[in-house]
């Protein structure tokens, strides 16, 4: 399985650049993640609700573009559903067999995601009820995909 993170903005904090780099290192023997940064759309200091809109729009926009054609999507939203790292393992396997070689991760920008990137997806995930900045998913997000490859191979994860 070849994996992508298509992705609104560029990691700000060091720490998170160096995590999401150590397991997008990692995740080369297993197929690779590739990750796919965004700009941020251009907004004002203090943006009206209409304005917030607009910018969810075209981010969802320009993150459906950036998606490998053919590739079974998942959005890490708010409003989606919970799993396991297991059930993520399974999930993926199950796709591997159904003859699914790309899987493409959607994350949005700061101000969400709008309906028309939900309608548009094969699935929405959440992490967890909690609220996590976008940035810090994407670590989470590289860190279970690595683990799922894990699971999947029978390789031990913590020792």
């Amino acid at each position: 399985m070849r994996f992508y993170v298509v992705c609104i903005g560029k990691l700000k904090d060091a720490y998170l650049r160096d995590g999401v780099a150590e397991f997008v290192k990692r995740m080369r023997p297993y197929g690779g993640i590739t990750i796919t940064e965004l700009n941020e759309s251009k907004i004002g200091d203090k943006p009206s609700d209409a304005d917030r809109k607009q910018v969810v729009v075209e981010e969802g926009e320009r993150l459906l573009k950036a998606v490998p054609k053919n590739a079974y999507t998942v959005l890490l939203d708010v409003y989606g559903k919970t799993m396991s790292s297991e059930e993520l393992a399974k999930t993926i396997a199950k796709l591997e067999v159904d003859g699914i070689s790309d899987m493409a991760f959607i994350v949005g920008g700061a101000f969400g995601v709008s309906d028309e990137l939900r309608k548009s997806v094969n699935y929405k995930l959440s992490f967890s009820p909690m609220t996590f900045t976008h940035q810090m998913v994407r670590l989470l997000l590289v860190e279970q995909i690595y683990r799922a490859s894990k699971i999947n191979r029978n390789e031990p994860y913590h020792w």
